[in-house]
């Protein structure tokens, strides 16, 4: 006897996939910055995480089975992933009710007020730190130092991209080796200080087939071009490249923020196009905006750019010919 096939119509799974798994890999691909995070600031930054999860898991609850009425509603992951990265996006420093105002603002606005998961055209993280970093200047950009947690009080400390800005890149890079930096001994938010953490992380993403690797390839690589054309100019004014590599938000956002798969294009060449323009904006506003870090404001940026980036990226239908103008 033949085998037989049972088809339905598309899309075709090979295996079962839910938004449920998806989210549940980010949250382990995040586990390994988490714990390094906690680590450097201690109780705080758990803290953080924590309330990061449970609150945004608890709001989107109540907007959907009260303010949008669906009783059906079971929570799929993605308010956590949401909280966690918002969390891992401030400093320690940050009072624990300032993050519960981030939160409502990124599910409220940066994600239900467009009509839910997969209706919203910006990042629902980003949307909730920049109302923060806007409203809240101070408070977010309080710094605590590496390791100050273990002493008897807490010790503020730039970060390495604010020394850069201010006292240039000999004070910055004598203050900071790349081992520090690739490791996670620096101040800044507390997602963003370990590299290791981030790629190990990443590279779960990758293996299990989650993560579009071409955008942060192209992300980084944008980045790093820039930044060697810039330090070939003025190396003390602009940092090396492997500096701006591993300093600030570069790998959080190219590895964790710009892949996500509602706001970023689903093509091979559109999610070239998007690296290239967060790592171009992201370099930019590093160099010669006022404010040392760009990745937030250069996602937020192509995430608008993003249907006009699937509108050229979109792939010519098989045997379709243009029709010639008359």
């Amino acid at each position: 006897m033949g085998t037989t096939f049972q088809t339905g119509p598309a899309p075709h799974f090979r295996k079962p996939v839910s938004v449920r798994t998806i989210m549940l890999d980010v949250l382990i691909a995040l586990t390994p910055a988490v714990i390094v995070g906690i680590f450097q600031f201690g109780f705080s930054a758990l803290l953080l995480c924590v309330i990061g999860v449970l609150g945004a898991e608890l709001f989107e609850f109540f907007v959907m089975r009260v303010l949008r009425k669906k009783k059906e509603f079971v929570p799929d992951g993605s308010a956590a992933v949401t909280g966690l990265l918002l969390a891992l996006n401030v400093s320690s420093a940050l009072p624990w009710y300032l993050l519960l105002i981030g939160i409502v603002v990124a599910i409220g606005i940066g994600k239900h007020v467009f009509g839910g998961l997969g209706a919203n055209p910006f990042n629902p993280a980003l949307v909730g730190r920049a109302f923060l970093i806007i409203s809240f200047p101070v408070q977010m950009t309080t710094w605590i130092q590496a390791g100050a947690w273990k002493a008897e009080s807490l010790v503020s400390a730039a970060t390495p991209l604010g020394i850069l800005k201010e006292n240039g890149f000999e004070q910055a890079s004598s203050g900071f080796s790349n081992l520090q930096l690739f490791l996670g001994n620096s101040g800044g938010c507390i997602g963003e200080v370990s590299a290791i953490a981030l790629l190990i992380g990443f590279a779960y993403l990758v293996v299990r087939k989650r993560a579009n690797p071409v955008t942060p390839i192209a992300y980084i690589g944008t980045a790093m071009i820039l930044s060697t054309i810039f330090f070939l100019v003025n190396p003390e004014q602009f940092g090396s490249p492997l500096f701006h590599l591993l300093s600030g938000g570069l790998l959080l956002g190219a590895l964790f923020m710009a892949t996500d798969m509602v706001t970023s294009p689903a093509t091979i060449k559109g999610a070239m196009l998007f690296g290239v323009g967060c790592g171009a904006i992201t370099m930019l506003i590093r160099f010669a905006g006022g404010t040392p870090e760009g990745v937030m404001f250069s996602i937020l940026i192509m995430n608008a750019f993003k249907p006009l980036i699937d509108r050229i990226s979109h792939p010519k239908p098989f045997g379709l010919q243009k029709k010639e103008a008359k």
